[in-house]
């Protein structure tokens, strides 16, 4: 199965945001090359928030590029099987913590946010990502820094996309 098809399957169960599920359904049946950096119209990307639930925080980084407090995530790869590996496979990259696991479920939301030009969109599919306890992080070289924030922290660093994400976060955990 391509990512293509695993990206449609991922979409067809997930049942909140049904309007911006369908734009994304029918960004994917419109553009063969939909799931790559490539594709001018748009294209899915995958994201984690890393929580630790035993400490109630979140881990967020400074994005190097955008100098916002994000969640971990990009651009899928060739080599990702599913969205759910790439999600996970971003988290791990960005966040240097090794033994991360997926929440159960499936994705906790989709966020569709304009991107400079050629490429237009970042259609993302967003998961949680539970860290071990006691991991420790190492910041990639996307970012400028790397910090974990109390679940209530995140309305003052980060932008409303996030803030739903981390509210979804909570009411899936």
């Amino acid at each position: 199965m391509s990512l293509h098809e695993n990206a449609t399957l991922v979409l067809k169960k997930y049942e909140d945001q049904p309007e911006l599920r369908q734009q994304y359904l029918d960004h994917l049946a419109a553009h063969d090359d939909g799931m790559w950096k490539a594709c001018e119209a748009g294209h899915l990307t995958a994201s984690a928030l890393v929580v630790d639930p035993s400490r109630g925080k979140v881990l967020l980084t400074l994005h190097k590029k955008l100098n916002m407090w994000l969640q971990m995530g990009g651009h899928c790869e060739p080599g990702d099987a599913t969205m759910e590996a790439a999600a996970l496979r971003e988290a791990t990259e960005e966040s240097g913590i090794e033994g991360l696991t997926l929440l159960g479920g499936g994705p906790v939301r989709l966020d569709r946010h304009p991107i400079p030009a050629p490429c237009n969109w970042h259609l993302d599919i967003q998961y949680v990502a539970l860290a071990p306890a006691g991991a420790p992080e190492a910041i990639s070289d996307e970012s400028l820094d790397l910090r974990w924030f109390a679940y209530d922290e995140v309305a003052n660093v980060a932008d409303e996309s996030v803030v739903r994400l981390t509210e979804r976060a909570r009411a899936r955990l």
